[in-house]
């Protein structure tokens, strides 16, 4: 063979080492691709709520709201049960719980605080969040979230008190419920709020509160509401859930018989101004539906903790309804047929008609700056802890000492 042809088969020799070289270094390094990753598993979650269920255009239906913004933006599965009675509410979180399909069990209202109370130590794994109530126990697996109600109260205790100027008198009242620890600080953050007009204006306020003891008898939200309007209360606050209705009721009839707007109502809880909106031209809030989304947040999210959480004007948890607000539940009183005689639009424009009548700019702005103290931490509330220190809040509030009511230094 000459020694150009040697050259050239040495040399292809050579190329064919250096690639067999390159190929078997490449299938050195070759990884295949992991597989994809199993789809998440949904967050699956019961959102009990109490006898009364749905319908309720209150707390129910709020609770409702939240759950269903959860579904749609935290990709949770939902789903939503009403127990048969009170005495279905213990065997009914039993067997859910006993069930271990629920990441989260949400239960909506007092109501559930003793059932929880007998269910939550039996099955430690399971969370449970109860919305606007407490067990008085810290578990790890139990969160509940609270509201701090005297946020909102004091908001509505400087707008009550504007719109009595407005209608001619100086007296300003409320229809309450029961005697229990969320009206303890209802009422203080409504006295601190008309004292807190007082104190701006200069114009004195009388202060009447009632409590009926009772959340479910319009009757008596009736008789309390006639007992305050004859003695000239000018605004009436409604703080009894159904019982209150009777109050609307009561100002309604009250209005008829003077031929003119005599008086005007605030609603509670949800935006109650689509029951008669010419008299109710105000609602404060207690989104029960941003404590549900909160509650299954949590779970989402793993920042999970059990014991008490509270939800003021900071959190978005309280406040005054918007004419959004307005507009939102004057449809779902509209779909379930409870609106009568007028749109939701109508109830908006009503509304936002009586507000700029019976509410001056400088009330607004008045509120407004009372909203900004309390969401800085300037202005914050006590929470009395026994009764005795509630009635001694109050009385030092009547006596125009709004330092009581507010947690120092």
């Amino acid at each position: 063979m000459h020694r150009s042809g040697l050259a050239k088969t040495v040399a292809l020799l050579i190329v064919v080492i250096l690639v067999i070289a390159a190929v078997a270094a490449a299938l050195l390094l070759y990884k295949p691709a992991a597989p994809p990753p199993p789809p998440a598993k949904k967050v699956k979650v019961a959102v009990l709520f109490d006898v009364g269920g749905r319908g309720d255009l209150s707390f129910n239906d709020m609770a409702f709201l939240g759950a269903s913004k959860a579904e749609k933006e935290l990709n949770v599965e939902i789903k939503t049960l009403t127990p048969k009675s009170l005495a279905d509410m213990v065997p009914l979180l039993e067997q859910l719980s006993g069930s271990r399909e629920y990441d989260l069990i949400v239960l909506v209202g007092f109501l559930w605080t003793d059932p929880l109370n007998k269910t939550a130590d039996k099955f430690p794994n399971q969370k449970f969040a109860l919305i606007d109530a407490t067990t008085g126990i810290v578990r790890p697996n139990e969160a509940d979230l609270l509201f701090r109600e005297q946020e909102c109260a004091a908001l509505v205790g400087i707008l009550a008190s504007g719109m009595a100027n407005s209608l001619g008198g100086n007296k300003v009242g409320a229809v309450a419920g029961m005697d229990i620890p969320p009206l303890w600080k209802f009422h203080i953050g409504y006295l601190y709020g008309v004292k807190y007009f007082e104190m701006k204006t200069g114009k004195k306020m009388d202060f009447l509160w009632l409590y009926t003891g009772t959340f479910t008898d319009t009757q008596a939200g009736y008789n309390a509401a006639m007992t305050l309007l004859q003695q000239d209360v000018k605004v009436l606050y409604g703080l009894a859930g159904l019982t209150h209705v009777g109050m609307f009721n009561a100002v309604k009839e009250w209005n008829s018989r003077k031929n003119m707007t005599a008086a005007l109502a605030i609603g509670q809880d949800a935006s109650q101004e689509w029951y008669s909106p010419m008299n109710i031209p105000l609602s404060g809030a207690k989104r029960v539906d941003v404590a549900v989304y909160t509650a299954i947040e949590m779970v989402v999210k793993g920042t999970w903790k059990g014991g008490i959480t509270t939800l003021g004007l900071k959190e978005g948890g309280v406040g005054i309804w918007d004419l959004d607000g307005v507009k939102e539940f004057a449809s779902l009183a509209a779909e379930t047929g409870q609106l009568k005689g007028m749109t939701p639009d109508d109830v908006v424009k009503i509304v936002k008609s009586q507000r700029d009548k019976y509410i001056p700019s400088d009330v607004w702005k008045m509120e407004e700056e009372l909203r900004q103290k309390i969401i800085s931490g300037e202005v914050k509330f006590k929470t009395p802890s026994t009764h005795d220190e509630y009635d001694s809040i109050v009385k030092a509030l009547l006596a125009g000492n709004l330092d009581a009511a507010l947690v120092k230094g």
